[in-house]
């Protein structure tokens, strides 16, 4: 009977050797593991704000008008629409600056208890946006589009036509913000900051003005030039960031 040969030095090498990669792999993933879990960190946030006084405006304005057919609502708004674009013109605000926002018509209906609706009439809306590059002439405007037959001005929002200035200022105070509170925590706690792991933004943004109501307008007296105040804009930058602390 031939016998096969056996080889007993090599099968406990083979052996071995894979017990060997096997328990290396964990080993090495533990110790990566440890040594993250015993990092401390400072997860921080904060934010920086400046004050900026603006230098744009935007207005949206329109006008509405009625009438028995839909050809005559669309034609009595087209024409008031020319003498508002006009007096646009003529307040010196260029095309590149006037945008067609809103353009409607709509059927008007009577109802009544027990009876169909009845229709008694059409009303068409034409609604702009304007921007207003010049505030010292923003009041003067908003005469010129009333008094040439807009009727309906949902507001006026102030911005920047460049926030970027305003923008670093606030990101370089909202970065001295979280190097003070990263130097508040390690006094309490009696570790240091020693590392800076890493910083993200959070946005930044430039709150609009409170719109002013058709109201204002329509109430004030006929000598009277509308006075509209800019105010300042308040421009703020969220950031968050992560520290590596060190005894």
């Amino acid at each position: 009977m031939t016998r096969t040969a056996r080889h007993p030095a090599i099968i406990p090498a083979l052996i071995g050797g894979a017990l060997l990669l096997g328990a290396a792999a964990p080993a090495l993933a533990q110790t990566d593991g440890d040594a993250a879990f015993k990092a401390t960190t400072f997860s921080l946030s904060a934010f920086g704000e400046t004050r900026v006084a603006p230098d744009m405006a935007t207005i949206t304005l329109g006008v509405e008008t009625s009438a028995a057919t839909a050809g005559e609502a669309l034609k009595a708004n087209g024409a008031r629409m020319n003498q508002v674009m006009a007096a646009l013109k003529k307040a010196g605000i260029a095309e590149r600056d006037i945008q067609t926002s809103n353009l409607n018509l709509n059927a008007q209906y009577a109802y009544e208890q027990n009876q169909p609706p009845k229709l008694t009439g059409y009303q068409a809306s034409n609604q702009v946006t304007i921007t207003v590059r010049d505030l010292t002439r923003l009041g003067a405007t908003v005469d010129a589009t009333v008094g040439a037959g807009a009727n309906t001005v949902n507001g006026i929002s102030f911005g920047l036509a460049n926030p970027q200035a305003a923008e670093d200022a606030a990101r370089l105070a909202a970065v001295k913000a979280l190097q003070a509170k990263a130097e508040l925590y390690g006094r309490a706690t009696g570790y240091k900051a020693v590392r800076l792991v890493n910083l993200s933004e959070g946005g930044g943004y430039a709150p609009v003005s409170p719109p002013v109501p058709m109201m204002a307008f329509a109430k004030r007296e006929a000598a009277d030039a509308t006075s509209v105040s800019a105010g300042e804009l308040k421009v703020r930058v969220d950031v968050n960031a992560v520290y590596e602390a060190a005894k």
